[in-house]
């Protein structure tokens, strides 16, 4: 019997071993499991040894939480694609966009050398032991300081990313070969499949007239105060379950704002160990002992945007703490398996093009649109280990898909598309209106998409929204929140965005356009 144990431990060990790498959920399933065996010993017999586990995982509560891990999982990593599909495709199926992707890549590189060059001024450093004795000492106030940064430059700004999708063509078609793209008229020009209305009212269903939603002061079915309290209600109970899948399913109809900073915690699989702080700790650490450029602009950023903005000013600090970190976090390595970027590459002097020299420099590129996606989780998180984890995976699943190149429906180009097609179709006089004053709806709005409209929504109309984004794991309502910004762009120009809400909005254009 003991020697059966032993083998069991062994197993699993070899197992966690393996995948422990992948998510630290695994090593912690073993030392249960090990302290499960040591309690237990004298009871575990070869006979009832499955049953005995199953036992173990649902008296201890892993039952859930493997659940939830693996349905974590399957909203992260795309469909697996046909077995003789080569592994490119994984990342990007289609060819041109992955070569648009791999020199907008060679474009950014380019930038960050080019200012390493004026600048004389290295990719990176470790940093004077008085320098990390200063940056130690003032973490949590760096927002006091004021470095000379005039000559630091973004390394792109979204209308130069907006340039780039606009010259996208598939080489398989010829100007006014693509059926579906002969009366379109709007900046892209690639024939993605996009979702029409009647496809999106299925999509989004729980958005229906008829069915209550947080951010909603009225509904044809129930007061809103009785929809508020029972929701509430039922929001508990899906905490109490611990159960991933039913808080996505719940969210879709808003959170509760009590409720929403553990409910999306839960949706994104994030319990904030005592691994997860230590983790952040040592992120924390090699930002003390070295110096990147990319620091320098982090820094600008927030500078130019989230310090001046009305809402976010009072995070500064927690915004350099977060996104300094997340520059170093090379566990996002692992979002590129399925991304259609490459992590950037550098090489250590001396050493150009000797790939066992290459280091990747940083994991991904920040610049300003990137920065505002931090900060109204400041709002829900105020533990900085428990607020960088929850950023790290929204931007894992969801955000790095606005600033790369792709087909994916809740990539950019579609999302685009979608936005431009909608507004064709179910908003013509004013989308005609706005191209015969010079002034394209998608150059409008194209900033707010890559911020997910942070910065111009208020604060409990975005997270309403982003409420939705979590709940049907898709960016694609962002498309037609977009439609509804630019439906008031002219009295913009008299009233301020951030008087909007949401909510109404979106059911109304949705489910009330006559298609």
């Amino acid at each position: 019997e003991l020697k059966l144990c032993s083998d069991c431990t062994h197993i699993i060990s070899c197992t966690v071993s393996s995948v422990k790498i992948i998510n630290p959920l695994y090593s912690r399933l073993y030392r249960s499991f090990l302290f499960f065996v040591s309690l237990h010993k004298p009871e575990i017999k070869l006979e009832s040894l499955k049953e005995d586990i199953k036992d173990f995982l649902k008296t201890s509560g892993w039952e859930k939480k493997l659940q939830n891990a693996v349905y974590s999982e399957l909203n992260v990593f795309p469909s697996p694609c046909h077995p003789a599909a080569p592994p490119e495709h994984i990342k990007e199926p289609l060819a041109y966009m992955r070569k648009a992707q791999g020199s907008w890549e060679k474009r950014i590189l380019k930038s960050l050398n080019s200012m390493c060059t004026e600048l004389n001024i290295p990719l990176a450093q470790k940093r004077p032991a008085n320098e990390q004795k200063e940056l130690l000492n003032k973490w949590n106030e760096m927002g006091t300081d004021e470095p000379d940064l005039s000559l630091f430059r973004p390394v792109y700004a979204p209308k130069d990313f907006l340039e780039v999708l606009m010259n996208l063509r598939n080489p398989n078609y010829e100007n006014g070969e693509q059926p579906s793209f002969r009366n379109h008229l709007g900046l892209i020009q690639v024939p993605l499949k996009v979702k029409d209305i009647p496809e999106l009212k299925e999509g989004f269903s729980e958005l229906g007239l008829n069915i209550g939603q947080l951010g909603i002061d009225d509904s044809a079915q129930v007061p809103p105060e009785f929809f508020e309290n029972e929701h509430v209600r039922v929001g508990q109970k899906v905490l109490a379950e611990q159960d991933s899948a039913a808080a996505q399913q719940y969210v879709r109809q808003g959170c509760p704002t009590a409720l929403r900073a553990d409910l999306w915690a839960l949706i994104l699989n994030i319990s904030n160990q005592p691994e997860d702080i230590l983790y952040y700790e040592q992120l924390k650490s090699n930002v003390i002992q070295h110096n990147l450029l990319v620091d320098s602009l982090i820094y600008k950023d927030v500078k130019l945007t989230a310090s001046n903005d009305d809402y976010y000013f009072v995070f500064e600090d927690y915004l350099y703490q977060v996104l300094l970190c997340f520059s170093r976090d090379t566990s996002v390595l692992e979002h590129f398996a399925y991304s259609s970027a490459t992590p950037p590459k550098s090489y250590i002097q001396g050493k150009l093009g000797m790939e066992e020299y290459a280091v990747y420099y940083p994991p991904n590129v920040n610049y300003n649109s990137f920065i505002l996606s931090v900060a109204p989780l400041c709002f829900l998180y105020h533990e900085p280990s428990k607020l960088y984890q929850i950023f790290r995976e929204m931007y894992v699943r969801f955000f790095f898909r606005l600033h790369s190149i792709s087909s994916h429906p809740s990539g950019i180009v579609s999302l685009c598309l979608l936005f431009e097609t909608l507004l064709q179709t179910h908003l013509p006089q004013l989308f005609y209106h706005l191209r015969e004053i010079g002034a394209q709806p998608l150059r409008i709005s194209f900033k707010w998409m890559v911020r997910a409209f942070s910065g111009y929504l208020a604060t409990d109309q975005l997270l309403l929204l982003w409420d939705r984004i979590l709940g049907y794991n898709s960016l694609e309502i962002l498309a037609g929140n977009r439609i509804i910004f630019t439906k008031h762009v002219k009295s913009a120009v008299l009233a301020d965005l951030s008087t909007l809400k949401v909510m109404p909005l979106l059911q109304i254009f949705l489910f009330a356009t006559v298609t």
